[in-house]
């Protein structure tokens, strides 16, 4: 089982990110939960998380969360910006598998 996590400013635009991710996830067979939030409420989250993927209008934080969650085995990426932009959930996932490789 992957444990994805998607977060944004407000968890709103990377709920929809998430459900199309997970209707990929389940065409192609993998097993992932994949859950969108709030950065704010990521800091709470104690669920296992292997991927933290960040909505572009945080992308400012990657490097200080990267230095947070690297060392306990988080891989941190920003979402790119076009498939953010177009929800390109297929794209985004396979992306999220490609840093757990």
């Amino acid at each position: 089982m992957k444990y994805i996590t998607l977060v944004c400013a407000a968890g709103m635009s990377t709920s929809m990110l998430m459900v199309k991710m997970q209707t990929s996830a389940k065409k192609q067979g993998i097993e992932a939960k994949i859950i969108a939030m709030s950065e704010a409420k990521f800091e709470e989250y104690e669920e296992p998380t292997d991927v933290l993927l960040l909505g572009p209008q945080i992308a400012y934080l990657e490097e200080d969360l990267k230095a947070q969650y690297e060392p306990k085995g988080i891989k941190v990426a920003v979402i790119n910006m076009m498939d953010y932009g177009t929800m390109n959930g297929e794209k985004v996932l396979q992306d999220a598998l490609a840093l757990l490789d």
